[in-house]
């Protein structure tokens, strides 16, 4: 697993969440959809993929899900899906979706990004857990980063 300095991926990322949010906007004109995930937090290191947050009622969940995958995404299976969670990726570019239900506990993603945008400490704690994690598996790095954003929302 490598990481990648802030400098390196976030320009490409911030350019790549507009041209997504743009074409989300026209499919899903209700949908709140913001930029997740390290490339959306100064400073912070990552595998310089792109996280996008698409928060929508829960009567248009499923069709959202639907309409999403026609812009050449899928859903994808090893994660977490609920009635309220809907991981999509993307078929061309290192980008997944968050589809998320709104008033649902999945709402903390934007808990978790603005938590570390206001204290760059933080951030300095998930890059250091990320650089230990190097030569980790796929599945270690999932349960050792999950942890930590979970201590991270127990803090309110």
């Amino acid at each position: 697993m490598q990481f990648f300095s802030a400098p390196e991926y976030q320009p490409n990322c911030a350019q790549l969440f507009e041209d997504y949010k743009n074409k989300i906007q026209q499919l899903i004109p209700y949908a709140t959809i913001e930029h997740i995930g390290s490339s959306a937090i100064p400073n912070a290191i990552s595998k310089g993929d792109l996280d996008i947050y698409i928060e929508v009622p829960s009567q248009y969940f499923l069709n959202s899900i639907e309409q999403l995958k026609t812009l050449n995404f899928k859903e994808k299976l090893d994660t977490l899906r609920t009635h309220e969670l809907c991981m999509l990726e993307s078929q061309q570019h290192d980008v997944a979706l968050q589809i998320v239900v709104t008033g649902s506990e999945f709402c903390n993603f934007l808990t978790f990004r603005d938590r570390l945008r206001r204290f760059p400490d933080l951030v300095t704690q998930y890059n250091q857990l990320k650089q230990r994690c190097v030569g980790s598996s796929q599945e270690q790095y999932r349960e050792i980063k999950s942890n930590f954003i979970q201590q991270i929302l127990d803090q309110e």
